[in-house]
């Protein structure tokens, strides 16, 4: 038979399958092999320790700082040599009112996470499941007011606390870290409530309970999470706070421990104790990491639930 007689013979037809139709033209993106994968881990280990390092470094600074000599306080070792733990000595001297400046601090962080949470707890609940007017304006108004920095209401504040003697009170350090901790914490909040299904709510009332019944047995419960995450945040904030513990007191048995740091008086009036506020940051700093450590799943569950619906 000649191939004139049956064209088909000479010129072979192809489909998608044919190995003839694969080429460059033909081919599409092709999943990356075992070395791009290890690529992007390599990248992703690489991005991940560098952030890690970014923020363990001062921190580690600070430790290995405070345990060096006070003659050895500026040497650029890694490790101390000789360990000395002369400074954690000093932090707690008669001179310093360090132990009483923790308390103060936990007395100003505590009461401030306590109202702030109480109080943005019926707020967020009232924003996200309650119809009234001007809600949205509300809420605007209270993310709003984060924004004004602090050192803007501080000469205000004083002003008003000279004038009504609330200088030298734990009233005048706590009311406005609340002002501040109030519109993120309410933020939080609303979110984590807005994510509830509304069915529960409304099956608890089919079956007898008042709103404040649901809100306090089925909504509450359900969202813990949220409230934990956003006491921690609230915490930390008003424990690290510096500038309203400054200048709402001059006695040193009101000040808090960041205040108490930073007036810290060396052995001499020209010397300044960076051995004595090295120690004292990392005894600030050690309570916040404990606690975070302790209660990290929580906080993650709290964080990432108001992102799910």
């Amino acid at each position: 038979m000649s191939t004139a007689a049956n064209p088909a013979a000479g010129h072979r037809p192809t489909g998608p399958s044919d190995p003839a139709a694969s080429g460059p033209a033909a081919s599409g993106p092709r999943p990356s092999g075992p070395k791009g994968q290890l690529a992007r881990k390599v990248l992703l280990t690489l991005g991940v320790g560098a952030v890690i390092v970014y923020c363990l470094a001062p921190f580690y600074w600070m430790v290995v700082s405070s345990l060096r000599r006070t003659s050895d306080i500026f040497e650029m070792s890694a490790l101390p040599s000789p360990l000395s733990f002369e400074n954690y000595g000093a932090v707690f001297g008669p001179d310093q009112g360090f132990a009483r400046a923790l308390v103060n601090s936990l007395v100003v962080a505590g009461t401030t996470t306590v109202c702030a949470l109480v109080l943005a707890i019926f707020t967020a609940y009232a924003v996200a499941r309650l119809r009234f007017r001007f809600k949205k304006t509300i809420l605007s108004t209270i993310i709003a007011m984060s924004m004004f920095p602090v050192v803007s209401i501080v000469v205000p504040l004083l002003r008003l606390f000279t004038d009504i003697g609330w200088i030298n009170t734990y009233q005048a350090m706590i009311l406005p870290s609340m002002s501040f901790a109030l519109p993120l914490a309410v933020w939080n909040l609303t979110v984590f409530f807005r994510q509830l299904p509304d069915d529960l709510e409304q099956a608890a009332m089919i079956d007898g309970c008042t709103r404040g019944q649901a809100f306090r047995k089925i909504m509450l419960p359900l969202a813990a999470p949220g409230v934990f995450t956003t006491a921690i945040i609230t915490f930390i904030a008003a424990w690290n706070e510096f500038l309203i513990a400054l200048s709402m007191t001059n006695k040193a048995e009101l000040q808090t421990a960041t205040v108490a740091i930073s007036k810290f008086t060396g052995a001499t009036e020209f010397e300044t104790p960076f051995g004595s506020q090295m120690a004292a940051g990392v005894l600030v700093t050690i309570p916040l990491v404990i606690m975070v450590v302790i209660f990290q799943r929580r906080i993650v569950a709290g964080l990432t639930a108001g992102a799910e619906k």
